[in-house]
């Protein structure tokens, strides 16, 4: 949902989450009907995995690991219908994320629907460049955590790593060739707020009780 030119999108996350087929399928609806983007991020690239998460409505596919130019193709033959790609004209409630009737969704899903990979290792860095030029990839999106550990690198120090940084640099050259700056950005997660909010209300309760004591 755009908001002052920027679109607020949800990421549903099975590939690390707990979340079932049929959670997936409720939080794509809950999300898109409160005016959000419901993006899936599947486990692998599997086919039937894009077209689960299609079929229930998501707005945008994301993909762990792609690493060559030949995956990133495949992925987006997965997410596409023909004579784009290979997705089935199966999806009976997809059209209602996007306030379409179902003839409308089948006509404009290939367009619409957004295809994002995700650049996470030394081998995807490397062909990068050929990866970020497939037609249909419409996102290239950093796993700095992966990429810092296929490097040889402890995973969560990767801000502090200048080969790590300097290899996101190259993803971020070959998909913004024109201006740099990042478009797609993550700004928290659920169980992170969760641990920031409970550690204040604790730490909030201990105060009240040392006063009392």
């Amino acid at each position: 949902m755009p908001m002052n030119g920027i679109c607020q999108w949800v990421l549903i996350d099975c590939e690390h989450g707990a979340i079932a087929d049929t959670e997936m399928r409720l939080s794509v609806s809950a999300i898109a009907s409160a005016g959000s983007s419901p993006i899936v991020r599947i486990p692998s690239s599997e086919p039937w995995m894009m077209k689960r998460a299609l079929d229930a409505g998501a707005h945008g596919i994301m993909v762990p690991m792609c690493e060559t130019k030949e995956q990133a193709q495949a992925i987006v033959s997965g997410c596409k219908y023909p004579s784009s790609g290979t997705r089935g004209a199966g999806a009976m409630f997809a059209h209602s994320a996007f306030n379409q009737s179902p003839r409308e969704y089948l006509t404009t899903a290939n367009e619409n629907i957004v295809v994002i990979v995700q650049i996470e290792s030394r081998t995807a860095i490397e062909n990068v460049q050929e990866i970020a030029g497939v037609e249909g990839v419409d996102m290239l999106f950093v796993g700095p955590n992966d990429l810092a550990s296929s490097m040889g690198y402890v995973a969560f120090e990767h801000g502090r790593i200048s080969e790590v940084q300097e290899a996101i640099g190259r993803v971020l050259r070959a998909a913004r060739r024109w201006v740099q700056g990042f478009d797609f950005v993550n700004c928290g997660a659920d169980i992170v707020a969760l641990q920031a909010w409970m550690g204040r209300e604790m730490g909030w309760l201990r105060g009240l009780v040392e006063e009392s004591v």
